[in-house]
């Protein structure tokens, strides 16, 4: 009887080729969760259960961090990070993002879905723009081509706007609905994420009034661990957001501060990380770089093959290495 790793793995070309990355005797995430769908404030697997992934965010996919937009990565990310999801930050807005260069930066993210499937795990196709609400078209372009391409392949995850900046949150489901309407003539069930208020903070203000024309959906909620300003009362706000009937889905956070760098409290981390698990949300960690600020996970140098040695870990590297490998490996 066929798993269903290897009917999604037939759904793609080179399937068989495929299907003969993950090990035998290791479940791939995607076998045990299946397509991801919401029930109330929850996302869930195929089993009904709280499906919670936990994994690392590539960087922009133009500068310091592109050249780690490779398949090996993906590799070593799955076999010695232990990742059950990735997420691909695709710039749009500078030079040499998707508006200026469209078919290099899909090409690059199609690649590392591609990769992400045959590994078994999770991919988040994330529009990274902060003004997503001037490129709807552009948008709308993006997410119709992928969405076709992928309609039939559950390791898909739409994020539709990384951190509307400071557009209300009319402006922001304005746009989410238009975009969402050209995912689901393609796509009617991959899960889609829509951004949130403030940099993705005031999910509390969603919960209001959500979008409800449409199914599987969910609400990004980010935050960086050490920031005075992410703490207590950041909390509160996700915790009335999903009190309010709203699903999260943890799709950045840093070990830092917002800028990227700054301290790295290790008690504030831990605050955050046990209140995830309370929570059961899923996360993705801010990033792969070899940039030099505290939430870069690799060193300056670092292989874009992967196989990176212990000193080739920064602090946050080290930590998220030894949280994903603590909480993911069953």
């Amino acid at each position: 009887m066929k798993t269903l790793f290897t009917v999604i793995c037939m759904v793609l070309s080179a399937a068989e080729s495929m299907c003969q990355t993950v090990p035998p005797h290791v479940d791939p995430p995607i076998e045990r969760h299946g397509r991801l769908k919401t029930i109330g404030n929850r996302v869930v697997n195929q089993h009904g259960e709280d499906a919670q992934l936990r994994g690392i965010s590539f960087s922009w996919s133009i500068w310091g961090g592109k050249k780690y937009y490779t398949p090996e990565v993906v590799d070593w990310l799955v076999d010695d990070f232990h990742v059950s999801l990735i997420r691909l930050s695709m710039a749009i807005e500078p030079d040499g993002g998707y508006l200026t260069h469209p078919q290099e930066q899909t090409a690059l993210v199609k690649q590392l879905t591609a990769q992400a499937i045959k590994r078994g795990i999770y991919v988040i196709i994330d529009w990274h723009d902060h003004h997503a609400d001037q490129n709807v078209e552009a948008a709308k372009i993006f997410f119709a081509e992928i969405s076709r391409l992928y309609a039939n392949v559950p390791n898909v995850i739409y994020e539709i706007w990384n951190e509307p900046e400071r557009q209300n949150w009319s402006v922001i489901k304005a746009y989410a609905q238009e975009v969402i309407e050209e995912i689901r003539k393609n796509d009617a069930s991959n899960l889609i994420i829509v951004g949130s208020p403030h940099w993705d903070q005031d999910v509390d203000t969603v919960a209001a009034n959500p979008i409800r024309d449409h199914q599987n959906i969910a609400y990004s909620f980010h935050f960086y661990a050490s920031a005075p300003y992410h703490q207590e009362q950041l909390r509160q706000k996700a915790e009335a957001a999903l009190n309010g009937g709203i699903p999260l889905f943890v799709t950045e956070w840093g070990v830092g501060e917002s800028n990227g760098d700054g301290l790295f409290d290790h008690s504030k981390n831990r605050i955050w990380m046990d209140w995830m698990e309370k929570q059961k949300l899923s996360w993705a960690n801010w990033n792969i770089t070899d940039k030099k600020e505290t939430t870069a996970l690799v060193t300056s140098g670092a292989s874009p093959l992967g196989h990176w040695k212990a000193d080739q870990l920064t602090p946050a590297g080290k930590y998220i290495r030894d949280q994903l490998r603590k909480l993911n490996i069953p």
